[in-house]
């Protein structure tokens, strides 16, 4: 009995290409993300994780903040804007802009890696006026900032916890808003 060709389902091959295809494509992707120099999300993930106990442990209280900024050679970073530093920042803050952050501009800026640094952002404010306009609290800077700093292997960092007033005077405002 002669055989029958084999009868190709249209649909179920047209189905099988694209879901062939699309692997293909979701494995270029990929190789994309995890190539030098490129985005590694996984890695930033893996990163944010490790930095979450270190910073944790290093959220402090504005008088704590205060009592480390008196003291020498403590750096306070503002990663905020040019334009939002000069409108207003914490006295004796040095501006540098989160979207700058490289190894070098940072190593320039800060120096030896035990360097103590203390940060804060928008989002330590309750004011919610220029130049501190609120975030959502999950995109507030000082997270990133934070686990940046960690990355690029700056572990000495602590971060202002709470919200205040630039008007309270404990916050040590200076700029056009102080």
């Amino acid at each position: 009995m002669p055989t029958q060709p084999a009868r190709i389902h249209l649909p179920t091959l047209a189905a099988a290409l694209l879901l062939s295809g699309g692997f293909i494509l979701l494995g270029m992707m990929a190789d994309a993300q995890e190539a030098p120099g490129q985005i590694d999300y996984a890695g930033f993930q893996a990163l944010t994780a490790e930095a979450a106990p270190h910073r944790q442990a290093r959220l402090v209280q504005i008088e704590t903040f205060n009592d480390m900024r008196a003291e020498p050679g403590t750096l306070v970073i503002d990663a905020r804007s040019a334009e939002a530093f000069a409108l207003g920042h914490i006295e004796g803050a040095v501006n540098l802009n989160f979207a700058d952050f490289t190894e070098e501009k940072l190593a320039k800026v800060i120096g030896s890696k035990d360097r103590r640094i203390l940060i804060y952002c928008n989002n330590n404010f309750t004011d919610n006026v220029a130049p501190v306009m609120l975030k959502r609290a999950p995109l507030a800077l000082n997270i990133a900032t934070y686990v940046n700093l960690y990355g690029y292997g700056y572990q000495n960092v602590y971060e202002l916890d709470g919200g205040y007033s630039f008007s309270d005077p404990r916050m040590n405002w200076a700029g056009a808003e102080g």
